[in-house]
């Protein structure tokens, strides 16, 4: 299942890339992100690895996620694994004096989650979550959707 969500923000493309980067902020307006503890030293770049505690209505789910990618100021991408599996990436790029935000995640639920049924039913959920957690971030850098 691949999901894709973005918005516009007039927060320049530093300040939300600060957000972004600073990963242990994004319980703050990931309304699904209800904990995340780092694995080892790292905070930042790739290689970074943590485990985030999520919650989704009564589903609560413990991925180990690890940066995969790491673009500075452009793009942060992480591979999951857990429960639910797959792949995710943030993406920034300037928007006049604000910023284009775009998030998009291609996730696996095994056959003991529901699998595909599963997934067709969490896609406009997590549809939903996901554009919230995206205004968030925009009131978070103090720019207007």
């Amino acid at each position: 299942m691949r999901i894709s969500v973005s918005c516009t923000t007039a927060a320049p493309p530093a300040r939300v890339w600060a957000a972004l980067a600073d990963i242990s902020s994004h319980i703050e307006w990931m309304l699904d992100a209800e904990s995340i503890t780092f694995v080892g030293d790292r905070r930042r770049g790739e290689g970074t690895t943590f485990d985030c505690r999520t919650r989704v209505g009564p589903l609560v789910l413990r991925d180990r996620m690890v940066v995969t990618g790491w673009d500075e100021g452009r793009a942060i991408a992480v591979q999951h694994d857990g429960a639910v599996s797959g792949n995710g990436v943030f993406e920034i790029r300037p928007y006049g004096a604000g910023t284009d935000i775009a998030w998009t995640e291609t996730l696996t639920f095994p056959a003991r989650l529901g699998g595909r049924l599963t997934a067709a039913a969490a896609r406009p959920v997590l549809t939903w979550i996901w554009r919230g957690n995206l205004r968030r971030l925009v009131r978070n850098v103090g720019g207007i959707t």
